[in-house]
C-alpha cells in the first residue's frame, strides 16, 4: 500500500534536493528535475506551491531558482506533504460514497490514520533527511551542510 502519493514524495524529494544545494545559488528548476529524471514543467507547479505556502523562495533572474524559505530544522516532512496535497483537486474522481457505512466506520477511521500518518511525518525535518542523505552519499558528497541564513 503506498501512503505517499508521487506529488507529495516528489515534494519532499525536491526540498530536501534544494536544501542540500541551494548553497551559495539557489537551485534552478532544470537542475533539479535533471537530478530526479523529470521533464521541468513537471515540477514547475510543486515548486510554485511551495513557494506559496512559504516552504521555498523563489528568485528570479539568470542565476535565478529556488531556496529554501525557512530553517531546514522548522520545516516538517507533514508540512511539504500538506502543502503538496492542498492543491490537488478530486475532480474526476467521482462523488464520495453515500453511505452510513462510510460515514460512521470507514471515514472515521481512515481520518484516524491519516492524522496518525501526519504526525510521524511532523517529527521529520528536512535537516534530519539532509543529514541522511550527505552520511549515504547520495549526490555522492555533493551538497553543503549550510543552513538558512538571512
Amino acid at each position: 500500500m503506498i501512503l505517499l502519493s508521487r506529488r507529495s514524495l516528489l515534494a519532499i524529494a525536491a526540498v530536501v534536493d534544494i536544501a542540500l544545494h541551494a548553497r551559495p545559488t539557489p537551485v534552478a528548476a532544470k537542475l533539479l528535475a535533471a537530478r530526479h529524471d523529470l521533464p521541468p514543467r513537471h515540477l514547475e507547479t510543486l515548486l510554485q506551491t511551495l513557494v506559496r505556502v512559504g516552504i521555498l523562495k523563489g528568485v528570479r533572474g539568470p542565476r535565478g531558482g529556488y531556496e529554501l524559505a525557512r530553517e531546514r530544522r522548522k520545516i516538517t516532512a507533514g508540512d511539504i506533504v500538506r502543502a503538496a496535497t492542498q492543491e490537488l483537486g478530486e475532480e474526476g474522481l467521482g462523488p464520495l460514497p453515500q453511505s452510513r457505512l462510510v460515514d460512521q466506520v470507514v471515514g472515521p477511521e481512515v481520518a484516524r490514520a491519516s492524522a496518525a500518518f501526519l504526525a510521524t511525518l511532523d517529527e521529520v525535518t528536512v535537516e534530519e533527511l539532509c543529514r541522511r542523505a550527505q552520511e549515504g552519499a547520495v549526490f555522492g558528497g555533493a551538497g553543503s551542510s549550510a543552513d538558512f541564513t538571512i
